[in-house]
């Protein structure tokens, strides 16, 4: 049976824009106004992070709104003490809606006397009294079976093949789609079957952690339209040398489509001074003055699918609906055309 209560927010500092574009967008599902619970989450002198929660959430379903992205571990520590404080505060159900689930590239043991610290976030997270986890693009799917609650992992593929669509509008017939490494190839795989495009690879050699000695692709490209595909960009090395090869190679443009834009260090200068005509993310994490500026760099809202999201998991109705195209076309058609 559907709940009986309304949903509530309730953010931490990680991607305050995001959560308010959430409860918008929630506003206009439910046709009424829906905004984040009244709460100051603050330092101390020393750095210590304290919550105040200002409204009565006693029986109420709570969905806390947090990206645990850099600085990954304050704002880790914001959701699990916003969570204790509403477990505290008789909270009916607590939903920690996580657009970047940060640790998570750390999700097995590659040497030796290594943690597994996805592992450890997962317990962290469920200790503090979480009861359900919705977060979009796991870096690694086999994450979800680190919790014993309910996982929904969203997808950024659907939006990403709205957005092609749109934009590459009488040429699809000349788009490729590419994994920048062998690694990603179920995830570029995905998008190529929503456009209809054929699939291509760059596989890379590394000499040592850090460097890359050689890359090479496998299949066609030449006089093609590359959309290379990925979840994750940090330092934008690997892709700017990847749509360098691919130029190389005979594509006639590169563009490029990743889910969550750490871009720390130089990544910002250098896409802007490299070879790719765009490149797309999504506002899971807050960019920073430098993204927004950047020519060629792109956002795409995740709001509508999440807020969407949240109401499903609320009134008990299917998530996965909203990995279709179909199904997420409406909710984007403001955007979109088809």
């Amino acid at each position: 049976m559907p709940a009986m209560n309304e949903p509530k927010l309730i953010a931490g500092n990680a991607n305050r824009t995001l959560a308010n574009a959430i409860a918008r967008r929630m506003s206009m599902h439910r046709g009424m106004s829906v905004s984040l619970v009244d709460a100051r989450v603050e330092r101390f002198n020393d750095q210590e992070i304290f919550v105040e929660v200002y409204e009565n959430v006693r029986g109420e379903d709570m969905f806390i709104i947090q990206p645990t992205s850099n600085p990954a571990n304050d704002n880790l520590m914001e959701l699990l003490i916003i969570a204790d404080a509403l477990r505290r505060s008789s909270a009916d159900r607590i939903t920690a809606v996580i657009p970047y689930f940060g640790y998570a590239r750390q999700d097995r043991r590659t040497k030796a006397r290594t943690p597994i610290s996805a592992k450890l976030v997962a317990n962290l997270l469920t200790e503090a009294g979480i009861e359900r986890i919705l977060t979009l693009d796991l870096h690694a799917a086999q994450i979800q079976g680190f919790f014993d609650i309910p996982v929904d992992n969203l997808y950024a593929a659907p939006i990403f093949a709205l957005d092609v669509e749109h934009n590459f509008r009488g040429r699809l017939q000349d788009v490729t789609v590419v994994s920048p490494d062998v690694g990603g190839v179920a995830r570029a795989r995905e998008l190529a079957k929503r456009i209809g495009c054929a699939l291509a690879i760059v596989d890379k050699r590394r000499e040592k952690p850090g460097e890359i000695a050689e890359m090479t692709v496998i299949g066609e490209v030449q006089g093609k339209t590359c959309i290379i595909v990925d979840d994750i960009c940090d330092t934008a090395g690997t892709l700017c040398k990847a749509a360098e090869v691919l130029i190389e190679n005979g594509a006639t443009e590169v563009h490029s489509y990743i889910t969550h834009g750490v871009l720390s260090g130089p990544a910002v200068e250098r896409i802007t001074k490299s070879v790719m005509k765009s490149l797309v993310i999504t506002d899971s994490i807050e960019p920073t003055e430098a993204v927004r500026a950047a020519p060629n760099i792109r956002i795409v809202p995740t709001a509508p699918m999440f807020a969407q999201a949240i109401l499903n998991i609320w009134n008990g109705t299917s998530v996965s609906s909203l990995f279709e195209t179909d199904t997420l076309w409406p909710i984007y058609e403001g955007m979109y055309s088809r």
